[in-house]
């Protein structure tokens, strides 16, 4: 039984440290899921859930390494957390670098800077004429 009041603390941090880690993993799997089924705007509510909840893990895990460090356990699930957000990333930088691809290849001229696709004249590669012609 714990009796003092830095004990009933420590226990208290564990708790929340415990409660926003397994949010994170929650987040991690929705953010997972949506990325799977291609669901732009799952992905970003995903997204943006998870980075709420890993900015309350972050602040809970900072407290407790202030006050006495954080279980062995929770700080080997905060290890794995981390990863699997790392691997999100590069499964997003790998999705995003194909998509532009796909639209290079679509829209060859879009890439340049100098050459757009329309202009306010319209198809820049139309030679400009004044639509007489001429013999």
């Amino acid at each position: 039984m714990l009796s003092s009041p830095a004990e009933q603390h420590a226990l208290r941090q564990t708790s929340d440290l415990e409660s926003a880690l397994t949010a994170v993993e929650a987040r991690l799997a929705e953010l997972a899921e949506a990325l799977k089924n291609r669901d732009a705007d799952s992905t970003e509510m995903a997204s943006t859930a998870l980075h709420r909840a890993l900015t309350l893990a972050v602040d809970h895990s900072t407290r407790a390494a202030r006050n006495g460090g954080m279980p062995p356990a929770l700080r080997r699930r905060l290890a794995m957390a981390g990863g699997q957000v790392a691997a999100l990333r590069e499964a997003i930088a790998r999705a995003s670098v194909s998509l532009d691809k796909s639209i290079e290849i679509l829209l060859p001229e879009a890439g340049t800077a100098q050459a757009p696709v329309y202009g306010a004249q319209g198809n820049p590669w139309r030679a400009a004429s004044s639509g007489v012609a001429e013999a």
